[in-house]
């Protein structure tokens, strides 16, 4: 995609660049503002590769003091702002916009305090997420919520997105280990929700805010929940002769009231990629691979990794190996993690999903993504938080075979649609973004998606903050907490595709 070309930009934008980027200089001295396009390419897309767009222009702010003027100008200016963290978001929630301001927070990357007596840590959004791990486990706690691109994402990007993990099944995602926010609307005012404590009055606006996209505000500060390390953890590797029976395991595990630390669930193709690149010891002569995890007291962890493995024999298990070190507990997650950039040695490019299903319909999904795959003659590696049925088919393409992208995109939709049809949701982490911002309609009415932009509208009445995502329609908003829906149906901004 190196050699494809950007769209020549106008005069008009280049002189309109110009002026607002010597306005913000004013506000963010030095190098926050970067205005150049060769500069700008960095951050033309996020994870979602397939839809790049150069930035107005970027600005890198270092004190809560500048993002609430930047915000402020830019509200008073009616420019539109794109808050952007690492850039891992596979939902186009950060993509920018041709006449946006993107707003990398990269430089809010500092732990400022941690609490073991109230078992919290206070962090900047440009915390990644192992760091807080990090900076807490010589003391034997640790941060739950880890998303296989835990080396890299942020908490704030894990906060707009409502990001969840392997081990989001015992111990919830980031909605349920957040505890308190900073935040600053786009008129540049400072607010703060929650806290050090583990419940506030009045409206769940912490609940409202983790998971919004950055439709709502900017993240300026975190307070997170940290636990204390579990006594004993071992991991299960479990192989299975088909996807169905691995997914009929997933099922009666948790029916069997088994809430395990994690439960993740690969095919075959994801299989022997993950094991030639991490080499973790993945048997390979299996069609689907489960890695169940317990944890807690050694005695309730060895009784309930006999309840698994007899549950496992009863769906078919051809193979049953339980980790005996930590060291090899961690190989075998180390595969996991390490799978989507596995899969990628494999193919040119990949697709990856996020649609999540009641866990007893794993069976019936697998099948039908099975058959979808012969129809559109493109192989689907899977691998996916199965304790939570949260999917993460990866559809691989070759971007360079015309149409190709296309079919992976058609795919796509027909793997969340049928989601939905079954009882599940179009995301469990992701996010909506611009991915799935056209398929909203197949889960939600016309009264349900008015009725979530009126909260937008509460927070931002003109539509500045990362628009064009989510909604399947822009709305404007007439009056706070009143919708109007634009007579000459204002376009979408436009997100060129390579």
């Amino acid at each position: 995609m190196s050699n494809l070309k950007m769209p020549e930009v106008d005069q008009t934008t280049l002189s309109r660049r110009k002026q607002i980027a010597g306005e913000l200089r004013r506000i963010v001295p030095g190098e926050g503002v970067i205005d150049e396009t060769e500069e700008m390419r960095a951050y033309e897309s996020d994870g979602l590769t397939a839809y790049k767009q150069i930035p107005l222009l970027v600005v890198l702010p270092e004190t809560v003091a500048q993002i609430s003027e930047v915000l402020k100008y830019a509200h008073d200016n009616g420019i539109k702002v794109v808050p952007r963290g690492a850039g891992t978001s596979l939902s186009g929630g950060a993509l920018p916009l041709a006449d946006g301001i993107l707003l990398g927070l990269g430089k809010f990357n500092k732990v400022l305090e941690v609490d073991y007596q109230n078992r919290c840590a206070v962090v900047q959004p440009g915390v990644t997420n192992l760091a807080i791990t990090q900076a807490v486990q010589h003391e034997g706690f640790y941060y739950a919520p880890d998303p296989s691109s835990q080396i890299a994402c942020t908490i704030g990007g894990n906060i707009a997105e409502n990001s969840g993990g392997v081990h989001c099944l015992k111990y919830g995602l980031t909605t349920n280990n957040v505890l308190g926010l900073e935040i600053v609307l786009i008129t540049g005012e400072i607010i703060r929700i929650g806290g050090k404590h583990l419940d506030s009055e009045g409206y769940d606006l912490l609940g409202l805010l983790v998971g919004s996209e950055g439709l709502l505000g900017v993240v300026t500060e975190v307070t997170v929940r940290i636990l204390k390390s579990p006594e004993t953890a071992r991991a299960v590797l479990v192989g299975f002769p088909s996807s169905e029976d691995a997914g009929q395991c997933v099922a009666d595990v948790i029916s069997a009231g088994i809430i395990a630390g994690g439960m993740e669930m690969m095919d075959e193709l994801a299989i022997h990629a993950a094991e030639e690149f991490v080499q973790a010891g993945y048997p390979l002569d299996v069609e689907a691979l489960l890695i169940v995890e317990l944890d807690g007291p050694e005695a309730e962890v060895d009784h309930l990794i006999d309840r698994v493995s007899e549950i496992a024999k009863k769906n078919k298990s051809v193979s049953i190996r339980v980790s005996t070190s930590e060291a090899e507990r961690a190989n075998f997650w180390a595969g996991r993690k390490a799978a989507f950039p596995a899969v990628g040695r494999i193919s040119p490019d990949y697709y990856c999903m996020d649609g999540t299903i009641p866990r007893h319909q794993l069976p019936k999904v697998l099948a039908r993504m099975n058959e979808l795959s012969k129809t559109y003659d493109l192989r689907v590696a899977n691998v996916f938080h199965a304790g939570d049925g949260n999917l993460h088919p990866l559809i691989l393409y070759d971007a360079n075979v015309p149409g190709e992208l296309e079919k992976a995109e058609e795919f796509g939709a027909d793997i969340l649609t049928l989601c939905v049809e079954v009882g599940g949701v179009l995301t469990g982490e992701h996010g909506v973004g611009v991915e799935k911002r056209d398929l909203m309609p197949a889960m939600f009415t016309e009264t349900d998606l008015n009725h979530q932009q009126r909260v937008k509208c509460a927070f931002d009445p003109d539509g500045l903050l990362n628009p064009g995502k989510v909604f399947p329609e822009l709305h404007r908003c007439a009056e706070l907490g009143r919708m109007h829906i634009n007579k000459g149906q204002v376009p979408f901004p436009d997100i060129p595709r390579f």
